[in-house]
């Protein structure tokens, strides 16, 4: 009963003939919307986390448990992924970063790729045409991974996403596709590798040692050309269906956050789901706090 009431609701219709209907469906949003600010008020006496990683897991699994067709799980997943930004941007949570799509999952059915190819168009599409979600929470939307990867429309589409909304302050919600750790922290050495080649070239060895320019690469420099650089680094990362894998994501940045891994499948990933997560994070934050705290004082 308590999952129904406070789960995020649409948006009363309008066309609904029936005024008691109407009346009853407007009195049960305002209930919803009330019972999650108290949850929201009562959670934010302890500490709350800025960022939060998706791994978002068993869409196909949910079409196939349900019998319907598999891309009809990824349309169930995005309404889930939107919902959870929103309930995210009520608890202040600054940072939202989703792993959408691996370099691996290419090596899937080609007839699979190419439908998940024209949905991410689609949803991309969506949120530049119907801009409510990213108004209201004034969305800046990142893209992290190799771009050059997506079929052509996709890549384009993203692109005019991130440029619309660079200027927005709000939440930041990064979308990893298509994307690997692996790939980001060579992609990162390579950067910083190819700045000293630049510098070597430009100065003579003498200039370069009085620029303090050093041949030994720091955490810092690949910091710095990470795509999450400027972000963050996530304070819980949840993947959904029960699976215990990181699966290639965020492994860099990942050290000391709380991983978590719900049973639920991600199209029924919901508002309770996502407080128990934040109250298990709250349980062990000292510990963590502590366990950071230490390696700084190591560095």
């Amino acid at each position: 009963m308590l999952g129904s009431l406070i789960s995020y609701s649409p948006s009363v219709n309008p066309k609904t003939e029936n005024p008691d209907e109407l009346i009853a469906t407007g009195v049960l949003a305002s209930l919803q919307n009330f019972i999650r600010k108290c949850i929201v008020a009562v959670l934010s006496y302890g500490p709350m986390p800025k960022h939060i990683a998706f791994i978002m897991d068993g869409n196909r699994r949910y079409a196939k448990f349900r019998s319907i067709q598999e891309g009809s799980g990824h349309r169930m997943g995005f309404s889930a992924l939107i919902a959870s930004l929103l309930y995210c941007y009520e608890m202040g949570v600054k940072y939202i970063t989703v792993y959408a799509f691996s370099i691996d999952n290419f090596k899937r059915d080609p007839t699979e790729v190419k439908s998940l190819m024209e949905l991410m168009e689609e949803k991309i599409n969506e949120l530049l045409e119907n801009r409510n979600v990213i108004n209201k929470v004034n969305c800046k939307i990142n893209f992290w991974g190799k771009l050059d990867m997506l079929s052509e429309p996709v890549r384009v589409a993203a692109e005019k996403l991130m440029a619309s909304t660079a200027e927005n302050k709000g939440l930041v919600f990064s979308v990893c596709m298509p994307y690997n750790s692996t790939s980001e922290i060579v992609i990162a050495v390579n950067k910083v590798c190819a700045e000293r080649r630049d510098i070597l070239q430009r100065e003579d060895v003498d200039s370069v040692a009085n620029y303090g320019v050093h041949s030994d690469i720091s955490v810092a420099d690949l910091d710095h050309h990470m795509y999450s650089a400027g972000c963050p680094d996530p304070d819980i990362v949840i993947r959904t269906s029960g699976e215990t894998r990181l699966s290639n994501f965020l492994l860099w940045q990942t050290t000391f956050s709380h991983l978590q891994n719900p049973d639920p499948l991600w199209p029924e990933f919901s508002f309770k789901h996502l407080v128990w997560a934040i109250l298990q994070y709250q349980r062990v934050h000292p510990y963590i706090e502590q366990s950071r705290n230490l390696a700084k004082k190591q560095l």
